[in-house]
């Protein structure tokens, strides 16, 4: 890592030489106080690509123009939405195209999951998690798990980090599989901890799992898009993520589902089935007796939400072009920048995400005062995000925002006084 200044004219370098500073003219920033705010909440919602408007209008187009014969005969002919989106997502997450597909929401396909992956038996009925998951998760395993008839505070086993430690070792995760082996149906964790900003170490806990015979699965919601993920080779089971994170595809956007392709072809597998998941050659037949589609396809419970999903095809284009390996490589840069001006800026902060497992996120833990601090933030133009107790979360997207955004929000930070 190259040493870092304080000074504008050294972020204005760093902007100078980034190869991909283009693509925050690619999107839409709000404003406060009238002026074009510096947007740290990625991890919350992304900002609007300015040509998501014009991917929605072509589809309002062709309903305009086409009606019903939008599925066939539109300039993307809806019958086959989810396609267009296969090959993209996939780059994203590191899968083959068969393995992903996008539909619904983040819990629904959760929850579509769970039915497929969690199929506990009296003696193997567990599931390990991380302990402070993201409520959703939460709720949807702690359902689940009641759904066939066991207890939450037995059947959940949720891992807390050591006393006076904010974030999990990976060696305790792994202990705790194997002090469990025998009695676990399901690992279940995020691939980004919500709160902490903690990157998980996937693919040991897939490859731990599995050694034990468990199924594993991941919520990537704060991770697709954030992180480099190769899905396909750590092996994982299953994956869920949401699209309106760091994949910029609007509020309560569509969800991206992954499942391995050693199951693309397993009719056995138990699932909640339905039409659009039916094998395609035959789905018009409307004949009795369900047949899945090949691959993460065969998940698919009804027709694409084509609205929402062209908004979303026109944020993965920009990932694209942009590509995963030099936006993790910015990342790595304007997060540890970000860090250096919250360590320059002499307030008693400490950020409790981990160096060495981290993405763009920093989760910063206050004082008792932090309430006041993000205000004082918000007031000089930083959208970031307040997590109850004492967190403020910052995300420096490398996407849209630039080494001159945070060497601002240093400057801010320093001229706030108790």
């Amino acid at each position: 890592m190259i040493p870092f200044f304080n000074t504008l004219d050294f972020a204005k370098t760093l902007d100078a030489s980034d190869d991909i500073s283009q693509f925050r003219q690619k999107f839409h920033f709000p404003k406060l106080n009238g002026e074009q705010a510096i947007y740290l909440t990625g991890n919350s919602l992304g900002l609007q690509p300015i040509t998501a408007t014009m991917a929605l209008n072509q589809e309002m187009t062709d309903w305009q123009n086409f009606g019903v014969e939008g599925h066939f005969h539109g300039k993307n002919p809806w019958m086959h939405y989810h396609k267009f989106l296969a090959q993209s997502a996939a780059n994203i997450v590191g899968a083959l195209p068969h393995e992903v597909v996008v539909m619904n929401n983040l819990t629904v396909n959760l929850h579509l999951m769970l039915v497929s992956f969690y199929t506990p038996t009296p003696t193997r009925y567990k599931i390990i998690m991380e302990a402070g998951a993201f409520p959703s998760d939460q709720y949807a395993i702690e359902s689940q798990v009641k759904f066939h008839g066991f207890l939450p505070n037995d059947a959940i086993i949720e891992i807390e980090p050591r006393e006076g430690e904010y974030h999990l070792r990976t060696e305790d995760i792994l202990a705790v599989i194997d002090e469990h082996a025998n009695e676990t149906a399901l690992i279940m964790f995020s691939g980004v901890q919500y709160y902490t900003g903690q990157a998980f170490d996937m693919e040991t806990i897939a490859r731990a799992g599995h050694a034990s015979g468990i199924k594993v699965g991941f919520d990537l919601a704060h991770a697709a898009g954030n992180i480099r993920l190769q899905l396909h080779d750590w092996n994982v089971d299953f994956a869920v993520w949401c699209g309106y994170k760091y994949l910029n595809s609007g509020p309560g956007g569509v969800s991206g589902v992954f499942i391995h392709e050693k199951y693309a072809n397993d009719p056995t597998l138990p699932r909640f089935a339905g039409w659009w998941g039916h094998k395609e050659s035959e789905r018009f037949q409307m004949k009795k007796g369900f047949i899945p589609e090949y691959g993460a396809a065969g998940w698919q419970l009804s027709n694409a939400p084509v609205l929402s999903m062209s908004v979303h095809n026109a944020a993965l284009k920009l990932f694209d072009e942009a590509g995963m390996e030099a936006l993790t490589k910015k990342s790595k840069t304007l997060t540890a920048y970000l860090q250096f001006v919250i360590e320059e800026s002499k307030l008693n902060l400490n950020i409790i995400t981990p160096a060495e497992q981290r993405g763009c996120q920093l989760s910063i833990l206050t004082n008792s005062d932090g309430k006041a601090l993000f205000m004082h933030l918000q007031n000089n133009g930083i959208i970031a995000d307040w997590r109850e107790p004492n967190v403020i979360r910052m995300a420096p997207v490398p996407l849209y925002n630039s080494f001159e955004d945070v060497f601002k929000v240093g400057e801010i930070l320093r001229s706030y006084r108790l």
